[in-house]
């Protein structure tokens, strides 16, 4: 079917417009008028029962008039049309239907009724629809802009090698014709809209055996319909096609709904952050970026390991070098000095290369002398990239300052250039000859930490959804440590008190911690319930009345009676956070965080899909920097990372189990104590599943 579909979508014979404006330069008007000014090949059939010509043409009364059922309908009417449209299409057997129009969104009574109706005409029919609220398709290597979005009307469409596909429409015509001005061309394009039916993973599958797509840029508003993105991203994998998003901000509104910590710290951009990692996506933060990243993303094979890229820097210009350097180590990656024997190497050149800069100078800008360098760093092989940065020459002079760097472009190690000066001659050059450009710094490391960053896809395990609505429950501290234990996580020893029934003596071993017992209190210490350092009987009820006056004060609806007694810890190195959560688009997540009330606050976190391994736990606790400590900051004792590595295992681990099914679950603070000794969950909160 994916042939089929890529076909009806991109490279269709017969293409109806449905509501198709007579009034030149409308948006309604745009389809026909693009069409026919790129030449496209294929069959148009004007749609309007109001006129029997549009722009000259021949216009038919409905799709039922037409000659042939055609491969696609644009649909250019509005909503209540729009839908009597589709029926006519299902009716019919179009393959596939784009809505333009607006107006289906599920919260308002038109929008919802609109839906429900697309939903009962799709069903059971062979009919695929794009949208609604999409402006189109385009395929520039076939000359058909299928859409009405204003940047279409370009004197020619870029046909090239990248397809693209956006959540929004409107920068699909800047992709457009950003990518003409660069010198980069596109194999397809797509506008997603509401992804009602077919969604952006789906219809990037369908176009991934395409023998003309070498690579992906991807525009997103959203990860909805996470599934089918992940399903394509595998298989872009497996045929080496790289795959590059630039994603906006995600919205907190899921994550104020939390009550946990790690909903506010896993509900916001780190998950998707966390979904690109676990796909092999490299994902960019700079617009530039998402297109000039492409052809450095070619030259670049996923990697299995977390290190920072080791970056030689080359430049004929000292500010310039000293940007590209400030950028690259700002985005994390690694700027290295040459090694002894490559020092000595260029030094035979005549090239100073003493820092991490190797600044070629203003008397270094021939040929003969920037061709020398580059062969000698591209053969280094302590680099595992090189970035030439050339100055004032590559504008007036290209010929001196380009040409070098493009012949060295066939080395094993990738070679990328920021261009100082504003220099489109050059970057378009470059870019032709497969040179990875670069109009900025940040861009251009931007580009390098994102296309490195790319990991080793690994087996995926499967994990069921949550059905949507399920109902929840949340679990008392001594519940969710019952359910904690199964997974592996251990907690100190402990007692169930009842307030109006304390013993004559302390349950556990002194000093004990007394809290509250209230599943309706996840943050006990907020409402005064929680007293540190019990050391007998007569403290314990002491403490037993704080409590009970406290939470009264501060929540007089909740019932205190119950309380649990546990044994304080010593010989704590540091806290952590260790959570779960199953995120509605992407699914279950881990999280690990210093920990702490102020956890929210600091927002010092790593998060990835669940569940993880050893190897992958120990990368996220390098990634959080107030656990640093623990490895033997400044002389200080060693935490036991190791039993911290396996908490966060065994955490992610509640992905899978389904007696009961977890949906929320987090232990903070985790105590990690000195090496060797393990680590100690002393509060739990686990919302599961009814």
């Amino acid at each position: 079917m994916s042939g089929r579909l890529y076909d009806a979508l991109f490279a269709p014979r017969a293409v109806a417009l449905v509501g198709a404006s007579d009034v030149q330069g409308k948006p309604a008007a745009r389809p026909l008028e693009f069409l026919r000014r790129h030449g496209w090949a294929g069959e148009i059939y004007p749609v309007n029962p109001t006129r029997t010509t549009v722009l000259g043409e021949p216009a038919w009364p409905s799709l039922r008039d037409l000659p042939v059922v055609p491969d696609h309908a644009l649909v250019l009417t509005p909503a209540d049309a729009a839908v009597a449209a589709v029926r006519e299409c299902a009716e019919l057997g179009v393959p596939v239907a784009t809505v333009v129009a607006d107006g289906f969104l599920a919260g308002t009574v038109d929008g919802a009724r609109r839906r429900h109706e697309l939903r009962e005409i799709i069903t059971g029919s062979s009919l695929r629809l794009l949208g609604p609220s999409s402006l189109g398709v385009a395929n520039p290597v076939r000359a058909m802009a299928l859409t009405g979005n204003a940047a279409f009307a370009e004197p020619s469409l870029p046909g090239g090698d990248v397809f693209v596909a956006s959540q929004s429409g409107s920068v699909l015509g800047a992709l457009l014709s950003r990518g003409a001005e660069m010198g980069l061309g596109f194999a397809a394009m797509v506008s997603t809209g509401n992804e009602f039916d077919l969604s952006l993973g789906e219809i990037c599958l369908a176009a991934v055996d395409d023998p003309l797509v070498t690579s992906f840029a991807l525009f997103l508003e959203n990860l909805s319909r996470a599934d089918d993105l992940a399903t394509f991203a595998r298989a872009a994998a497996e045929r080496g096609k790289p795959v590059i998003a630039y994603k906006l901000g995600r919205s907190e509104d899921g994550a104020r709904l939390s009550v946990l910590h790690t909903g506010a710290l896993a509900g916001d951009d780190a998950v998707a952050e966390a979904f690109f990692r676990a796909h092999g996506i490299a994902r960019v933060t700079t617009f530039d970026a998402l297109l000039e990243a492409q052809l450095l993303a070619r030259r670049v094979a996923p990697r299995s390991s977390a290190a920072a890229p080791r970056v030689a820097v080359v430049s004929t210009t000292g500010g310039g070098g000293a940007m590209a350097v400030d950028c690259l180590s700002a985005a994390g990656i690694a700027v290295t000095a040459p090694a002894a024997a490559t020092r000595d190497r260029l030094a035979e050149l005549g090239i100073d290369a003493t820092g991490a800069l190797v600044d070629l100078t203003l008397a270094g800008t021939k040929y003969d002398t920037i061709k020398a360098a580059l062969d000698v760093l591209l053969a280094a092989p302590e680099f595992d990239a090189v970035v030439a940065v050339p100055g004032s020459s590559a504008r007036f002079s290209p010929e001196v300052s380009v040409a070098p760097i493009i012949d060295s472009a066939d080395a094993s190690t990738p070679l990328a250039v920021f261009v100082v000066p504003s220099a489109s001659d050059a970057l378009r050059l470059l870019r032709q000859k497969g040179v990875p450009a670069f109009r900025t710094p940040e861009g251009c490391a931007d580009a390098l930490a994102a296309v490195f960053g790319r990991r080793t896809m690994t087996a995926s395990v499967p994990v069921a959804a949550l059905p949507s609505g399920t109902a929840v429950a949340a679990l008392d501290e001594d519940e969710s440590y019952a359910v904690l234990a199964r997974a592996g996580l251990a907690s100190p020893p402990r007692a169930v008190l009842r307030i109006d029934d304390l013993p004559a003596e302390l349950p556990v071993p002194a000093p004990a911690v007394v809290k509250v017992l209230s599943a309706a209190l996840a943050h006990k210490s907020d409402v005064g319930g929680v007293v540190l350092g019990i050391e007998d009987a007569a403290a314990l009820r002491e403490a037993a009345q704080r409590i009970a006056l406290a939470v009264a004060a501060a929540r007089p609806g909740v019932t205190v009676d119950r309380l649990l007694v546990q044994q304080q810890a010593r010989g704590v190195v540091a806290e952590a956070l260790v959570g779960f959560r199953r995120d509605p688009d992407v699914g279950p997540v881990v999280v690990l965080a210093a920990g702490g009330v102020l956890a929210e606050v600091y927002r010092d976190r790593s998060v990835r899909l669940a569940p993880v391994g050893l190897d992958e736990a120990h990368e996220m606790i390098a990634e959080v920097r107030g656990l640093q400590v623990a490895a033997g900051y400044r002389g200080a004792p060693r935490g036991d990372l190791d039993a911290l590595a396996r908490a966060v295992v065994a955490m992610s681990q509640l992905a899978l189990a389904d007696d009961p099914v977890v949906v929320e679950a987090e232990a903070n603070p985790v105590l990690v104590l000195r090496e060797g000794e393990g680590v100690l969950a002393v509060d739990a909160v686990c919302v599961v599943a009814r």
